[in-house]
């Protein structure tokens, strides 16, 4: 790759983490960088810091895409539309245009562990991590999820240009979160163990439809041979019809049943079959986090263990103690008897009702974001049968109220505030406050990162 790349006239589209990240590894092996985005140069002064000036050229606000029109090669960022016309354009000239985890792919040997799914990516990554760390495994944890990928080969270049050993000899195994959007722009990213979670209806405000969503999650199958592993959820019917046409080893995960290979839940066993050798792994009581979901996360992580060798009790220990991340169903606060959970990572229907099912208490649900297409319909039911006042702030409000039908537990808010205060003057000691939008973010916060660590600040100035 860095014979490809160097020399060579490359724009990075988008300044987010993984732009930079591009643009850094673009730099170190001798390309001939340009970044643009849409966003002005004031607001980019923290991502343009982290780069070389002396050699970088700059394409910001109303005409970034100018930058594509000399450029040899462009990476994307996963928020860049892939089928947006200045880039078809630029294909259409020749020109190759990739992602960051595309161009990362390029600089690695270590053996890729690459996780995706509609839910539980960041959950079952950094499970994963944990399990091969604690193995005494030399880890690198991240992709969509934290530290780009382009972190991870920039190390691993460095690394062999200071020894000119191997690239593995930085990492054992990389283990990365991987989106629909990143592997829309794959060429060469080649797993060799690749796991999908779940596959339930989300950004359909960029994919026509189920199926073309579903079959952009698939391309993580697609450079995999004999000597790979391929890992499904044999309880998600989308999921399980993958399994047609693979060309690597398959492997299986259950919480309904036994598999032929892979983990499933035997009454309160957690077992696993690999290689022919059936194993009792813990007790379903040893998973510390709640939700019949992370389960199926736990689940995923047991059999990417054992397939590395990790051992039994090793897992068994990261699974009692693993309290599960930041922004996923987060307990940050009890005030007068009203707990407050921060799922700010449910970006999406299937997400909120999973946290509606995960808890015991009566509810005071904070949702709304911006719309992302999916059927708030969905969550009518669980929603009359859970909540106790449905709170509602951002773009999809109205959508969101008129899918409700006739409950009328509904409030508005302007702000985020606004719906912390309004819980809190109603709600009664053994509620729980809730915040799990069923939407994404931008159109009042920066991320869904941001949202949560607004809402906890504001759980911690509470009297």
């Amino acid at each position: 790759m860095e014979a490809d790349l160097k020399g060579k006239k490359v724009t990075v589209v988008g300044l987010a983490r993984s732009g930079v990240a591009a643009a850094r590894l673009l730099q170190a092996v001798g390309a001939r960088v340009t970044v643009a985005d849409s966003k002005e140069e004031a607001s980019l002064a923290e991502a343009l810091s982290r780069l070389e000036r002396g050699t970088l050229a700059v394409k910001v606000g109303a005409g970034y895409e100018s930058a594509l029109e000399e450029a040899d090669v462009v990476v994307i960022s996963p928020g860049v539309p892939s089928r947006m016309e200045s880039l078809q354009a630029a294909r259409r000239r020749g020109v190759r245009v990739i992602g960051e985890l595309e161009l990362a792919s390029g600089f690695l040997s270590a053996p890729v562990i690459a996780i995706t799914g509609t839910n539980g990516k960041s959950t079952t990554v950094t499970l994963v991590g944990l399990i091969l760390e604690q193995s005494g495994r030399r880890v690198f944890t991240g992709g969509n999820l934290g530290t780009p990928l382009c972190e991870a080969a920039l190390a691993t270049y460095r690394a062999g240009s200071r020894t000119r050993n191997a690239p593995s000899a930085v990492y054992d195994y990389l283990v990365v979160e991987v989106s629909s959007f990143q592997l829309e722009t794959i060429e060469r990213f080649h797993p060799w163990i690749a796991a999908v979670l779940n596959i339930t209806p989300d950004h359909l405000d960029r994919y026509p439809s189920v199926d073309s969503y579903a079959l952009a999650k698939a391309r993580i199958f697609e450079n995999q041979t004999g000597k790979d592993f391929a890992l499904l959820n044999l309880d998600d019917e989308r999921v399980a019809g993958l399994r047609k046409g693979l060309r690597a080893r398959a492997l299986g995960f259950s919480r309904t049943g036994r598999v032929s290979e892979g983990a499933y839940l035997d009454g309160d066993r957690v077992m696993t079959i690999i290689g022919g050798r059936e194993e009792e792994v813990c007790r379903r009581a040893d998973i510390r986090i709640p939700g019949s979901h992370n389960l199926a996360n736990a689940l995923t992580a047991v059999t990417i263990g054992r397939v590395c060798g990790c051992r039994p009790e090793v897992i068994r220990r990261v699974l009692q103690t693993f309290p599960g991340i930041e922004h996923a169903l987060e307990t940050v606060g009890e005030r007068r008897g009203v707990r407050f959970v921060n799922d700010s990572k449910g970006t999406n229907v299937d997400a909120t009702l999973r946290a509606l099912e995960s808890l015991e208490e009566s509810i005071f649900l904070i949702a709304g974001g911006r719309d992302k297409g999916g059927d708030f319909t969905k969550l009518q039911e669980p929603v009359r049968r859970r909540v106790k006042r449905l709170i509602l702030i951002g773009e999809a409000a109205a959508r969101l109220q008129e899918a409700m039908g006739s409950f009328d537990r509904i409030s508005h808010a302007g702000t985020l505030r606004d719906a912390v205060e309004l819980a809190v003057r109603q709600a009664s000691p053994g509620d729980v406050v809730l915040l799990s939008p069923a939407c994404a973010s931008f159109d009042m916060f920066m991320d869904y990162q941001d949202r949560g660590r607004q809402f906890k600040a504001l759980v911690k100035a509470l009297p």
